[in-house]
């Protein structure tokens, strides 16, 4: 058990002590990695035969600590950008510094930040030169063209929502109209989410029918254990004592829950892809509430999966 991680999850229940401070989230600070999960979704979406026609209207859950991704999307050619969120990390002038990055490695037709950079950063592509066949000279002049880049800089500065909505916290689906985003993404979030079978319906409200999904999902334990499943090994109390008054840790949902639920939402899975590895637990080390996984949820510590409205 890692014993600073339950004396600062008890910490937060004491009257007086700041509870919680947004240290931001890793991953969206940087430009290069924001550039390549983008061109990495989108790499995956034509390989599934997903870009009939190249997304309008996008939307990201949990951007984390800058709008990157969603910057990425535009310059792409993207004509507006849906950003969610339950604490705000995200702030304007980094942003401004991360857009503009953004703009240098779009205009430079920079290959996509690969496996030797990003590691730990999936899902992994065949390969990592930049895609013409999904951005070409044709799209890229017209998303890039300087006008364009300064309204969108804009934007970012004065907030006036003509490109991005930054929505802090959500908590409803009538946060975007119904059938209105072509390609809804997240990277690494989906398993901090509490209430995931209402995430996975606003999914379905807001995704137009001809629309899909993409979502990266990290069920690793995140530090807060020695093994990298080890998060399944806490009981429901010392897990609640672990988490303490933060607004997010881990839902500890595996991945049979989000394939039940999203099939159950009426979602068509295209595309899944596991990471295996290996477990030191076995299903006895496992609390009660878990000792019943299969030994594929066991040993999946991640999973790409993307996903259309069954029609």
């Amino acid at each position: 058990m890692k014993i600073r991680q339950l004396i600062y999850g008890i910490a937060t229940f004491v009257p007086g002590v700041n509870r919680y401070r947004a240290k931001g989230t890793g991953g969206t600070n940087s430009a290069r990695y924001c550039y390549s999960v983008w061109l990495r979704h989108l790499v995956m979406a034509k390989e599934n035969g997903l870009l009939t026609k190249f997304p309008k209207i996008v939307a990201e859950l949990g951007p984390g600590d800058s709008l990157g991704i969603g910057f990425a999307a535009l310059l792409s050619g993207c004509e507006k950008y849906f950003a969610l969120d339950v604490v705000k990390h995200a702030n304007a002038e980094r942003n401004i510094e991360i857009f503009d990055e953004l703009v240098s490695l779009f205009s430079r037709r920079e290959p996509i930040p690969g496996e030797d950079e990003f590691p730990r950063v999936k899902p992994f592509l065949n390969h990592y030169q930049f895609h013409r066949d999904i951005l070409n000279e044709s799209r890229l002049q017209d998303s890039l063209e300087q006008s364009r880049i300064e309204k969108i800089r804009n934007d970012i500065i004065h907030e006036s929502n003509r490109f991005i909505q930054y929505k802090v916290p959500w908590d409803k689906a009538s946060v975007i109209e119904k059938q209105a985003v072509d390609m809804i993404y997240s990277q690494a979030v989906l398993e901090h989410v509490d209430d995931l079978r209402g995430t996975y319906k606003a999914m379905r409200l807001w995704l137009k029918r001809t629309g899909f999904i993409s979502h990266e999902i990290d069920f690793k334990c995140h530090g807060t254990a020695d093994e990298w499943n080890g998060h399944w090994a806490y009981s429901d109390f010392i897990w609640k004592l672990i988490r303490g008054r933060r607004p997010y840790l881990l839902n500890r949902e595996p991945l049979s829950t989000h394939i039940s639920i999203m099939r159950q939402e009426g979602f068509n899975i295209v595309c899944l892809s596991k990471t295996k590895t290996e477990s030191k637990l076995t299903k006895s080390d496992l609390s009660r509430r878990f000792r019943s996984i299969s030994n594929d949820d066991l040993t999946t510590s991640d999973a790409f999966i993307q996903a259309v409205l069954q029609q």
